[in-house]
């Protein structure tokens, strides 16, 4: 077994099938520039389609499937305001993997030395 740094958000465990199978269906669903870049606002905070819309820049349609998609995933959740549906990550470990995705296509793109 690989020795792991526990930190309170790691879980120690050996991955398995399933586990390996499951994580990478969830980096699949990841895979979509349009997912990730939803997801990366919901990294931030919960949100309505329209807030949505405005930050991707993507079409209102377009937003909508791809939060179809994370929401039968069971990556994102929604529930109703008013008329509004609100839209946020279901989990911290998400959020965490969303953000270091981002940090970690920084380096080369801004050349940033790597680091721990």
């Amino acid at each position: 077994m690989i020795d792991f740094v526990q930190a309170p958000f790691r879980h120690p465990i050996e991955p398995d099938r399933h586990r390996l199978e499951a994580a990478a269906d969830t980096l699949r669903l990841l895979a979509e520039p349009t997912r990730l870049h939803l997801l990366w606002v919901l990294a931030a905070g919960p949100a309505c389609v329209a807030d949505l819309v405005n930050a991707t820049g993507s079409a209102r349609t377009i937003v909508s499937q791809h939060l179809a998609k994370l929401r039968l995933s069971g990556l994102v959740d929604a529930r109703k305001e008013g008329r509004k549906v609100i839209y946020s990550i279901r989990d911290d470990h998400l959020n965490r993997l969303i953000q270091e995705a981002i940090n970690h296509a920084n380096h080369p793109i801004s050349r940033q030395p790597k680091h721990d």
